[in-house]
This record gives C-alpha cells, sequence and structure tokens, in this order.
C-alpha cells in the first residue's frame, strides 16, 4: 500500500487535531470517565475527519478505505483507548451499513450530520447474553402498520450514554438466525428507549459505555438500513473495516509504550547502570519493535486487498488475523514494558498502565480472540467439512 502526498495530510491534520484538542484534556476526560463527545466531534466533522471514506453527497470526502487507514493509524497518538474507539465508532462501526445501503432519506437523516460531527452514534449489537455469538441476539422488532415496535436490550454500547441514534440489530422474523436479522436506526430520544446505566470498566474510562433498553420502542420501518433479514449480512461486511481499524489504531500507541519504556530504563539505574544496558531489555525492546512493524505489514496488506475487492475471502481471513494479532500483541507489548518500569508500573497515572488497561479490551471486542481463530481457521479448510460463505465464517463474531 503507497501513501500519497493527501494521505499525509490526512495524518498531519489528525495528529494536530490530537495534539491540541484530545491530549491536553484526556486526564481529564478520564477521571469524568465520559468525554465531551458533540463538543469532539464537531470540531472534527468541521475538519472532515469523520467522513474520509462517506459518500460525498452526504458531506464525505469519497476517498478509499486507505485513506481511513492513514487516519486509524494516527489515532494512535492519543493517550488513553477511550477516545479513539469512540472515534471508531462514529466513523467504522455505526455508518458503515448505513453509507452502503441505507436509503437516500435515511442517510440524509442520520448519515449527513453524523459526518458533520452534528450527531453522535452508537451501535447496538451485543447483549447481555450474546456478544460475540451474533446470531444468538433475542431483541425483537414487530412490524405494527407501517413501524417496528421494538423490545430488549443491548450491553457494552460504546457512546451510548450521549448518542442521538444507535443502529440496532433486531431479529425482525422468525427465520433462521442469519437471516431474520435487520439493522434499523433508532434515534435515542425515543419513548421507551432507556439509557440504564453507565458501566465502571477496567480501562476505556474515557468512552461511556451504557446498558440499554428497549421498551415497546416505536419507530418507522423507512428506518431500517437496506432489505428486511440482511442485516446479520451487513454487520458482517461492517466487521472487516472494524478489525482493520482496530488492527491500525493500535500501531502508534504500542510504539508510544516501546519509547517511553526506552527513555525511562535509560534514565533508570540499578548497580550503578542504566536499566536499558541489560541485555535482556534492549533486546526486548527490539523484538516488540519488530512484532509492531509486522502487525503494520498485515494490516496494510489487508487494507490493500480490500481496496480491490471488498468481498474477498482473503479479506475476511487476514483482517480477522489482523484483529487477533493486535490484540495478543498489545496484551504482550504492555506487559512486557509494564515489567520493566517496576513498581511504578503499577502506579495508576503511569501512561504504560494505562495502555495496558485499555488495550485488554482489544482481543474481547468486536469479536474475542478465539472467534477470530475460529474464522481463520475455517478459512484454511483446517476444519473438518468444506469452506463457508463469509457470511457462515463470521456468524459467531
Amino acid at each position: 500500500m503507497e501513501f500519497t502526498t493527501e494521505h499525509e495530510e490526512i495524518r498531519r491534520t489528525t495528529r494536530r487535531f490530537i495534539e491540541n484538542e484530545i491530549n491536553p484534556f484526556v486526564d481529564e476526560w478520564e477521571e469524568a470517565q465520559i468525554f465531551p463527545a458533540h463538543e469532539l466531534f464537531k470540531k472534527m466533522g468541521d475538519l472532515g475527519l469523520l467522513g474520509i471514506h462517506k459518500p460525498e453527497a452526504y458531506g464525505g470526502m469519497g476517498l478509499d478505505y486507505s485513506y481511513e487507514m492513514a487516519f486509524a493509524e494516527e489515532l494512535g497518538h492519543i493517550t488513553c483507548g477511550g477516545v479513539g474507539m469512540a472515534i471508531g465508532v462514529q466513523t467504522e462501526m455505526a455508518s458503515s451499513a448505513l453509507a452502503r445501503y441505507g436509503s437516500d432519506e435515511l442517510r440524509e437523516e442520520f448519515l449527513t450530520p453524523a459526518v458533520a460531527g452534528e450527531k453522535v452514534l452508537s451501535i447496538g449489537v451485543s447483549e447481555p447474553g450474546a456478544g460475540s455469538d451474533v446470531a444468538g441476539l433475542k431483541t425483537t422488532a414487530v412490524k405494527d402498520g407501517d413501524d417496528y415496535i421494538i423490545n430488549g436490550s443491548k450491553m457494552w454500547i460504546t457512546n451510548g450514554m450521549q448518542s442521538d441514534a444507535i443502529c440496532l440489530l433486531a431479529n425482525t422474523s422468525d427465520g433462521k438466525p442469519h437471516q431474520n436479522k435487520s439493522l434499523i436506526m433508532v434515534p435515542m430520544d425515543a419513548p421507551g428507549v432507556e439509557r440504564a446505566k453507565k458501566i465502571h470498566k477496567i480501562g476505556m474510562w474515557s468512552s461511556d459505555t451504557a446498558q440499554i433498553f428497549f421498551d415497546n420502542v416505536r419507530v418507522p420501518q423507512r428506518n431500517r438500513i437496506g432489505m428486511e433479514g440482511m442485516g446479520f449480512m451487513m454487520q458482517m461486511q461492517q466487521f472487516q473495516e472494524e478489525r482493520m481499524f482496530a488492527g491500525a489504531s493500535t500501531l502508534k500507541g504500542l510504539e508510544h509504550v516501546i519509547q517511553a519504556t526506552i527513555e525511562y530504563t535509560q534514565q533508570r539505574k540499578t548497580f550503578d547502570q542504566p536499566l536499558i544496558d541489560n541485555q535482556v531489555i534492549h533486546f526486548r525492546m527490539g523484538e516488540l519493535q519488530t512484532e509492531v512493524e509486522a502487525l503494520r505489514a498485515l494490516v496494510y496488506r489487508t487494507c490493500d486487498l480490500y481496496v480491490k475487492d471488498q468481498n474477498s475471502m482473503e479479506v475476511v481471513k487476514l483482517a480477522s488475523m489482523a484483529k487477533l494479532k493486535a490484540g495478543r500483541l498489545a496484551r504482550e507489548v504492555t506487559d512486557s514494558c509494564l515489567q520493566y518500569w517496576g513498581g511504578m508500573g503499577y502506579t495508576w497515572e503511569n501512561p504504560v498502565s494505562r495502555a495496558f488497561r485499555d488495550t485488554r479490551l482489544l482481543s474481547i471486542g468486536g469479536g474475542a480472540d478465539e472467534i477470530m481463530l475460529g474464522i481463520i481457521a475455517k478459512l484454511m479448510g483446517t476444519l473438518p467439512g468444506k469452506k463457508k460463505s463469509a457470511d457462515a465464517d463470521n456468524k459467531a463474531a
């Protein structure tokens, strides 16, 4: 994947925005366990950063996904994980199917203000009893005249306490689990929507994460994205972008952890010599940086193939590999580096400690490691039976 001057300009704009509008306030937002999404997203929308690969007709730049990857990689400069994740929900997860399959009317109502940063979106897939097993979700949307009546609950909803609308995956029929689901845009101020609580998490503190209940929530059927029963397929397609985004947005953050550890071990002395002079430490830093570069190459290759063919099964496999590698490498890098900080690494305010807490989610959210391994194994043909379709391979993702 080759980067042009346009890619580099997106990188510079994103990095300057992070330095001026995000990182100076991260500690405050972490303490509050929420960040001002409407205020921040509006500023990002004004710069065009929320619609890089969205259609120009709805305020986006209309660029291919490689430009989104350049943006995602720069988000790794944010000194916490929660804000970058919330941005990713807005740009990759809650608006992806809407941009591809939504009616013109629906896109004008929800996508245009999302790209402009005037509306905050969330994605409603996970439930208390259905996380990685998307096919097992229980929320229903039953037809009543020209409307749907929605009942159920959603869990782990990023931006859930602040979002103006949620892209909700619900059962719209009693058919087969992979053919009975639809994506529906639900205004969060609709009667019957209850933001039950903000969930207190180990990490990702800046990102508000909610449990949400839907009690006889009435929305027009025109709020459905695409054809009824195609929601599962759309959600699986969206997962590929989410997983590439997860891999790309991890890179710079891990490099910051490695560099901070190098600088600390250069200054910290034991037995009258800098810690970094111990071969075990400087060799380990070299190993970890090499692994980050390997992940970067995998992410870039996946994106390159995705730009050429979004429906490629090779993309499904490589995106799953990138997501798997990102989660496991984040655990390895942060744990290894934290060890070299000694007691300082065990303090709450330490940047490596924060990265240790925040990045642990990578191996859980968006499809757990075990789900990624199942997809990879099926596409390699290592499991009994024939290879399955992209939808089937992702049925538990």
